[in-house]
C-alpha cells in the first residue's frame, strides 16, 4: 500500500476539543469530530447546523468532513480572501487554494472562537486517521513558520492589540482586539468613506462596534506595503473579543449556510437570512428588526456589497446565537460608477432605485415576521436619515466628492426613501 504523510489540528471550542481536522499530503482534508463533544447535550455550538433544535443537527457530525485542497467552507471562511491570501500564501510558499497550511498558520488567532493547534504524530487520537483506507498514513509535525492572523475579505486588513494609542499586529500570546484597515491602492478615501458610513448608519440604530480612525504612523510593524498618501487607517473593535471573556465565538452566513466565499452574492437570499435569524437565533424578533434596519440603510447608503460574509452570527452565551453588530458597510457606489444594486435578492428585487416599502413588507411576510413589527423600525430609520444624516454627513471626514454623490444617490431613491 502507498503510503501518503500527514498533519492533523486539534479544533476546540474554549477548551473543548471539537474534532481533528487531518490534512494529506496529496491535499485531502477531513475534519473528524470527537465522540464526546457530539455527545454532550451542553457543547458550546461550532456552527447553527449543529444546535439540538435545528434540523440537520443529528447528521451535521455524524459523519466526517471530507474536501480537496480547500476546507469544508465552516473552516474556508475563515481564511483571508483576494490580496490578502495570496501576500499570506507568498510568505508561506504555498498556493492560494491549499487551505490546510494556511490554517494551520493562523489557527491562534482565527476570527471567532475556534483554535487550531498542532498535535504530535504520537499524540493522534485512534480513529482520526481511518477515513483514508487507499493509502498508509504516515504523520508528521505540523509545519509552522512566522505568526499569523487570519480576517476574511478582499481588502488588506489586520488582528492588531492597541496599547497607548499605537496598534501592533497580534501574537499568539495577545490577541487581537482590533481589526484595522489599511488605505487601498486601487481607491481613494476608503477608511474614510467606511467611517462616515458607520457612523452614519449607527445613528439610525444599527448596532455597530466601536470604531476609529488611526493615523498611519500609529501602526506597527506592518508588512511592506505601497500605501497612497492618504493619513488615517480604519480601525474596528472585534466583537468576536471580550477583555473578560476572551474569545467570542462567531460565524458569517457563507458558513453558517455551508457557502464558499465565492458563492456569497449568488446562493442565497435576504429572506433565506431573515428565516435563520427567526427561526434559529435567541432573540428572533429583535434581530430580524435590526436585519430590516441594516437592509434599508445599505440601500440608503448605496452599499452594494452586503454579500453573505458580510453577516454573522455571534454566541454570546458560547450555545445560543444572536445577530452580530453590524461590519462592512461602505458607501460602494463611489467607486463602481452605476453600481444600483443590493447584494442578494429582497422581495425578488435588487434594483435599489426601484425598492419601496412594499418590497420590505413582502419579505417581513416571506421570513414569517408581522409587518406591523417591522414597519415601525424602518419609518425610525427615515426618521433619523432625513432628519440627521444630511447635517452629519456635511461635517463627517468622507471625500467631498463622495458626499456629493451620496447626495445624489439619496434623490434617486424612490419617494419611499429619498432624502432631501
Amino acid at each position: 500500500m502507498a503510503t501518503e504523510t500527514v498533519e492533523v489540528l486539534k479544533l476546540s471550542l474554549h477548551g473543548i476539543t471539537v474534532g481533528y481536522l487531518a490534512g494529506y499530503q496529496a491535499g485531502r482534508n477531513i475534519v473528524v469530530f470527537d465522540p464526546a463533544y457530539v455527545a454532550d447535550p451542553d457543547r458550546p455550538t461550532f456552527t447553527l447546523s449543529g444546535i439540538t433544535d435545528h434540523p440537520a443537527s443529528g447528521k451535521i457530525y455524524a459523519s466526517p468532513w471530507v474536501r480537496q485542497q480547500r476546507l469544508h467552507p465552516v473552516l474556508s471562511n475563515l481564511l483571508p480572501e483576494g490580496a490578502l491570501r495570496n501576500w499570506f500564501a507568498q510568505t508561506l510558499k504555498v498556493h492560494p487554494d491549499n487551505e490546510f497550511p494556511l490554517f494551520a498558520q493562523v489557527g491562534t488567532d482565527l476570527p471567532g472562537a475556534l483554535v487550531a493547534e498542532p498535535v504530535a504524530p504520537e499524540q493522534i487520537p485512534e480513529g482520526v486517521l481511518d477515513h483514508r483506507t487507499r493509502v498508509e498514513a504516515v504523520p508528521k509535525r505540523v509545519s509552522h513558520g512566522q505568526p499569523h492572523f487570519s480576517l476574511a475579505g478582499v481588502q488588506m486588513k489586520f488582528s492588531m492589540h492597541e496599547t497607548d494609542g499605537r496598534f501592533n499586529i497580534s501574537q499568539p500570546d495577545s490577541l487581537g482586539e482590533w481589526i484595522v484597515k489599511t488605505p487601498s491602492t486601487r481607491h481613494q478615501g476608503v477608511p474614510v468613506n467606511e467611517y462616515t458610513a458607520m457612523t452614519l448608519a449607527a445613528l439610525a440604530g444599527v448596532e455597530i462596534p466601536e470604531i476609529r480612525l488611526v493615523q498611519l504612523d500609529r501602526l506597527q510593524d506592518l508588512p511592506p506595503l505601497n500605501l497612497p498618501s492618504e493619513p488615517y487607517a480604519y480601525a474596528i473593535r472585534r466583537y468576536d473579543r471580550h477583555a473578560q471573556r476572551g474569545r467570542v465565538h462567531a460565524e458569517d452566513f457563507a458558513q453558517v449556510l455551508f457557502k464558499y466565499a465565492h458563492e456569497k452574492y449568488s446562493t442565497a437570499s435576504f429572506e433565506q437570512l431573515g428565516k435563520v435569524l427567526y427561526q434559529f437565533t435567541g432573540l428572533g424578533l429583535a434581530n430580524v428588526q435590526q436585519m430590516a434596519r441594516r437592509l434599508l440603510v445599505n440601500i440608503l447608503l448605496g452599499n452594494g456589497d452586503a454579500h453573505l460574509k458580510n453577516w454573522s452570527l455571534i454566541y454570546p452565551n458560547r450555545i445560543t446565537a444572536e445577530l452580530a453588530p453590524a461590519y462592512d458597510i461602505v458607501y460602494t457606489q463611489a467607486y463602481i460608477p452605476g453600481e444600483s444594486q443590493i447584494s442578494l435578492n429582497l422581495a425578488g428585487n435588487k434594483e435599489w432605485y426601484a425598492m419601496t416599502m412594499e418590497h420590505f413588507e413582502t419579505w417581513a411576510n416571506s421570513v414569517g415576521v408581522p409587518w406591523r413589527a417591522i414597519k415601525p423600525h424602518l419609518d425610525d430609520v427615515m426618521e433619523a436619515a432625513r432628519g440627521a444624516w444630511p447635517e452629519n454627513l456635511e461635517g463627517a471626514p468622507m471625500m467631498d466628492a463622495h458626499k456629493t454623490a451620496l447626495r445624489a444617490h439619496w434623490q434617486r431613491l424612490h419617494k419611499d426613501f429619498a432624502i432631501q
